[in-house]
């Protein structure tokens, strides 16, 4: 199988995670950076070159485009589509994740469960907007368009406002989400072909804006129990995507569903839950394209 990881560089660690599982297979394994991608389109189709030269077309892709470059590096993944490549998450269905609404508007068409949420322009009512969500302590993210440009937790509203006081200025969208005081702690799990592999408890650091909740928090694996899974793979199902962690909040009531990521790092759940998750998404590159091939022969 000839397989390709879109990323911006090959020493990124949960890229360099998939390199190793996939030639651990044998199969062909190259990483290109999509902002280095040439799209051709014209009279006689669609093509691709990268650093200037022909570039020649995967079994299948793996997507990992970054925020920074994703209206370019989606039109990349959308061209491999086009040009007949497998996907392991395609350009819509991650443009629909990135976006934190559009995200949870979807799922919770679908029924799955979601935090209480306000979509703000600016925080004039914060007050008000922190009440509809139930109180201190909220998840807090910073939009530019739809793009995620940041997240914290943030214990009191003295603490919100004054994180919040060198960037309201600024233009950016805010939405705020109910947070779960008792347990201050969120659950990840990983999906790959629509299966819940494997879960986390994360202790987020709370009041300083992060790229991510993830970034400088605490993982400890913790048991899959049937109604993290079932929200997990919905969650996932819904989102159209092969492969994503699906961030939950783990309320009295259930779990709620407040983010699903198409990129999620690896190696640090890799390394909480002693799971080859890397494996796993190649197990399923695999799988996806011995069926294309199958559908192929017998067409």
């Amino acid at each position: 199988m000839r397989l390709t990881i879109l990323s911006r560089s090959k020493t990124i660690p949960s890229t360099r995670r998939m390199v190793e599982a996939a030639r651990e297979r044998g199969h062909q394994v190259s990483v290109i950076n999509p902002v280095k991608v040439e799209l051709h389109l014209g009279p006689r189709g669609a093509a691709l070159s990268y650093q200037r030269k022909p570039l020649p077309l995967p079994d299948v892709a793996i997507p990992r485009v970054a925020h920074s470059v994703a209206s370019y590096g989606l039109a990349v993944v959308d061209q491999l589509q086009l040009l007949g490549t497998h996907l392991m998450n395609g350009a819509r269905a991650i443009g629909r994740a990135r976006s934190s609404v559009r995200c949870l508007q979807r799922l919770i068409a679908a029924g799955v469960p979601v935090p209480a949420t306000v979509m703000a322009r600016d925080a004039k009512d914060l007050k008000q907007m922190v009440s509809l969500v139930g109180g201190v302590p909220v998840l807090v993210k910073l939009l530019v368009g739809h793009e995620r440009r940041g997240v914290m937790v943030c214990e009191t509203l003295t603490s919100l406002k004054a994180a919040l006081e060198a960037v309201i200025g600024l233009g950016h969208n805010l939405v705020l989400q109910e947070y779960v005081r008792a347990r201050s702690t969120d659950v990840r799990v990983l999906v790959v072909g629509g299966q819940a592999l494997a879960a986390v408890r994360r202790q987020p650091r709370t009041g300083t804006l992060r790229r991510s909740l993830f970034t400088g928090a605490r993982l400890e694996a913790v048991e899959l129990t049937p109604a993290f899974r079932s929200a997990a793979e919905k969650a996932a199902r819904v989102s159209e995507l092969e492969v994503c962690a699906v961030d939950m909040l783990d309320a009295d009531a259930g779990p709620k569903v407040f983010e699903v990521n198409p990129s999620p790092a690896l190696p640090e759940m890799e390394q909480a839950t002693g799971v080859d998750l890397a494996g796993a998404i190649i197990t399923r590159a695999e799988a996806l394209f011995e069926g294309k091939a199958k559908a192929v022969a017998h067409g």
